[in-house]
């Protein structure tokens, strides 16, 4: 015989008859809602815990995985970094030697016209 309401319900209405409505709906409230191979048992949760933690433990190898890839690009981003504060360092002092070697040739030239003119004037 199938368990489905109809019959769920002829039980109750039969045990109502034999031990009275209170009695029938404890007995009946202490019946699964469905079948009894529909019920899980301690046995079934605690295989269901032991592949949940399984599928934690990978999800977990994973994220482990993940940061260290992440890990591998921050070091390659600050070996980057370095590299361009050591290009910024080399033009500063490409910089400051080009104002140097500008002002030289400048104060030479004007010596040179300096010269020149003195030469002309005697």
């Amino acid at each position: 015989m199938a368990i489905n309401e109809e019959s769920r319900h002829q039980l109750y209405l039969r045990l109502e008859e034999v031990l009275g409505h209170d009695e029938a709906t404890v007995l009946m409230e202490h019946l699964p809602p469905v079948g009894w191979a529909d019920v899980a048992t301690k046995r079934d949760l605690d295989r269901l815990a032991e592949k949940m933690d399984l599928r934690f433990e990978a999800v977990s190898l994973r994220f482990d995985a993940i940061d260290q890839r992440f890990a591998g690009i921050e070091q390659r981003f600050a070996g980057i970094d370095e590299r361009f504060a050591e290009m910024s360092r080399q033009f500063s002092r490409l910089h400051s030697e080009m104002r140097t070697s500008f002002l030289a040739t400048m104060t030479m030239i004007v010596a040179f016209v300096g010269a020149v003119i003195a030469a002309v004037k005697l």
